[in-house]
């Protein structure tokens, strides 16, 4: 098969979105597949939906245009705040966007009026992640102007956790947000129908917390797609990991020349020994590099650990068996590398839908988790 590639499991974030939707429907939350780290890829999106997710959501409008020419109907939003050269764009292809700005609101409800449309306008406040939000002081005042405008109507609030400032949601703050909504009701008038309370990083809150309040939604992208909890990194118990596979193909395998250990002026002068074939460690090149993946973010398979990496080349060092030229090594992926490789145009994405996969079966699960059961 072609390689480098990323094998894209499909049943199992079926699975993972089931999962997470059956065990918030019973506190009255609805899920929000995020899409962006997989680009808006078409048959990644319809897994989610078949998972039963209320809708979609990305931060770039080709991702989202993407779906729409694939045939995806659902609605779809835009999860970071409109640019004003795309406003056209986002009014016709997206039902509803996240937005801080009055002056991107205006935009967006003139464009709407030009497609004879209402677009549904989520407003962001600041919750303590100190990236996009209103302050819930000014939230008052600009949902008003918003329900003053024709053209855009407002569908709810939303906030965000947990991404740039690393503040964990907990019940105080998850009360507060909560509050806003009732708040904003009685000042403004209209119902808030969506009150959106986070990204993944809500779970443990969620699947924990006796008292949801008024949240409804959820926004769930790293969750779904790798199964794991974004703060701690740990699975989430009753998901599947291993949904994305990247393969690299073997270009070179050889023994090298140990590195002179003489100081660099005396350099000239030393001889360069090669590693003996008896050696237990060696050295292969994989085709693939900084500029298709974060390397970083690479789970390496057993046997195997990195040497380095530059633009095009990951360099390997396999213990106890030498990797042939055309062999091929496979790794999991963190969400860094995940949305690093999904972007990569020299990385084949191959999708399957066999559930031959799932005979590894996921974590049970916790104590924190059997009250959604």
């Amino acid at each position: 098969m072609t390689s480098p590639r990323i094998d894209v499991d499909l049943e199992k974030i079926r699975l993972n979105a089931q999962c997470l939707v059956n065990r918030l429907r019973p506190r009255g939350i609805g899920v929000t597949g995020v899409t962006k780290a997989v680009c808006g890829h078409p048959d990644i999106a319809k897994a989610m939906l078949q998972g039963g997710v209320v809708g979609l959501a990305d931060t770039r409008i080709a991702n989202v245009e993407r779906m729409r020419r694939a045939g995806i109907t659902c609605p779809i939003s835009m999860l970071r705040t409109p640019m004003l050269s795309q406003i056209d764009r986002i009014t016709k292809s997206c039902d509803a966007s996240y937005n801080t700005e009055i002056a991107v609101i205006a935009s967006l409800a003139e464009a709407a009026r030009r497609g004879n449309k209402v677009h549904n306008i989520i407003l962001m406040v600041e919750m303590g992640d100190m990236r996009e939000g209103i302050a819930p002081g000014d939230l008052e005042t600009i949902a008003r102007n918003v329900i003053r405008m024709p053209g855009v109507a407002l569908k709810g609030i939303g906030a965000n956790y947990a991404c740039l400032n690393g503040m964990i949601p907990d019940d105080g703050t998850m009360a507060g947000f909560s509050m806003l909504a009732n708040d904003i009701e009685g000042a403004c008038g209209p119902f808030i129908e969506t009150v959106s309370g986070g990204n993944s990083a809500n779970l443990p809150w969620a699947m924990s917390s006796r008292k949801p309040g008024r949240i409804n939604d959820l926004r769930l992208g790293e969750a779904i797609l790798l199964g794991v909890d974004p703060i701690s990194g740990q699975q989430i118990g009753g998901l599947y990991r291993g949904a994305f596979t990247l393969t690299a193909e073997v270009i070179e395998a050889r023994s090298k020349p140990e590195p002179p250990t003489a100081p660099i002026a005396e350099r000239g002068a030393s001889r360069l020994r090669l590693v003996p074939d008896c050696c237990d460690k060696k050295r292969s090149i994989l085709a693939i590099g900084h500029q298709d993946i974060d390397i970083s973010g690479l789970v390496f398979p057993p046997g195997v650990s990195l040497v380095g990496a530059t633009s095009d080349h990951l360099v390997v060092e396999t213990y106890d068996h030498k990797l042939q030229v055309g062999s091929e090594v496979s790794f999991q992926l963190n969400y860094s590398a995940l949305m690093r490789s999904m972007s990569a145009p020299g990385i084949e994405k191959v999708m399957r839908r066999s559930r031959a996969s799932l005979k590894s079966k996921p974590t049970k699960l916790n104590r924190s988790d059997l009250a959604l059961v």
